[in-house]
Parts: structure tokens; sequence; C-alpha cells
């Protein structure tokens, strides 16, 4: 499993009009979603896939910084001509893969976006801890800290958890990830 960030994709961002707080968030989220895929047993997993679907993730926010950022997102990167497996994530990501009738309460066009691919939930579960050891929300000694108390810190802090079904979509990610792991 080799794939490295490409500075040409960073570009894409810039260029995109991402800002560079967000870059910096992007780039985090495919370091600690690359890092994570690389501990994973067993699995073939698309490190490249991984790698640029966490970095192009957040490209909507080039325009919105709303939940509507992964729809506008996915439609920049097919206007770019990004891999729509990419695209796939970038839309999806939003509270971790909404169903048809969340995305209608939130106004976003209704259909199914939950997460089929091993590599669209490590993005999910990568965006998450990325959120919560930068933040400064939470006080943490270490990522691996992040990823002991990720249920706690969801639990306990709404902006993570966001509401009751996005909770347990993401405490099921985490458990998922967790167990193939390697120790």
């Amino acid at each position: 499993m080799k794939y490295s960030i490409l500075q040409s994709d960073i570009e894409v961002l810039r260029k995109t009009g991402v800002s560079e707080d967000d870059i910096k968030h992007c780039r985090k989220v495919a370091e600690k979603a690359l890092e994570i895929a690389g501990r994973i047993n067993g699995n073939a997993i698309d490190a490249e896939l991984v790698g640029r679907g966490a970095l192009f993730h957040d490209l909507g926010k080039a325009k919105t910084h709303e939940i509507e950022h992964g729809k506008i997102g996915a439609e920049l990167g097919k206007q770019l001509g990004l891999p729509g497996a990419i695209t796939d994530i970038m839309e999806k990501h939003i509270r971790g893969g909404l169903t048809a009738a969340e995305a209608k309460e939130l106004g976003l066009p209704v259909k199914d976006y939950t997460l089929a691919r091993i590599e669209e939930r490590i993005v999910i579960y990568a965006d998450r801890l990325v959120d919560i050891i930068h933040d400064g929300i939470v006080t943490i000694r270490s990522e691996a800290e992040a990823e002991e108390r990720f249920e706690e810190i969801l639990r306990t802090y709404p902006k993570y958890g966001k509401n009751e079904i996005t909770l347990t979509r993401y405490l099921g990610y985490h458990r998922e990830l967790q167990s193939m792991m390697r120790r």
C-alpha cells in the first residue's frame, strides 16, 4: 500500500478556492486516513482512493461551509475530472453517509448517501478523528488517546456526534475499523 499525497492535488484545492485552513485540514485528514488504512489487517485497500478521497473531501468548501458543501464539492470534482469513487466520497461524507430520509430532512437531493466501501468509512473516521485532535475543544495528549476515547468524546460533545442517528453511524465505523486494525 504505497501512496503519497501529491502537491499537484493540493494545488488543485488551492486553485479551486479552498482556503489555506481548509487545505491544512484536508491534508491532515488524508494523512490520518492513510495511517489508519496502513494499520488495517488483511484487506486490499485502495490507498490512492483513501488519500485522494480524504484530500478532496471538503473541496466544496471553496464555495460554502454549509451542509451542501459535499454535493457542491462532488460537482466541482466531476468538472475537474476526478474519478467517480473520489467524488462519491466527497458527496457522501456529510454526517458520515446519510440515508435518503435524512437527506430530505436536511434539504439535500433525496438519495442514499450511505457508505458502501471500506475506503469511504476510513475517510469519514479520519475526518472525525482529525476534528477531535485539532479543534482544541477536547484535551487529549495523543492521537491514540483520541481513538481510545472516541466513543466517550462523541457522546459528550454534540459537535462531533451531531444527532443520535449520526452518532450511531460514527460509532459503528469506529468499532468496525478498530476491530480490523493491527495492535
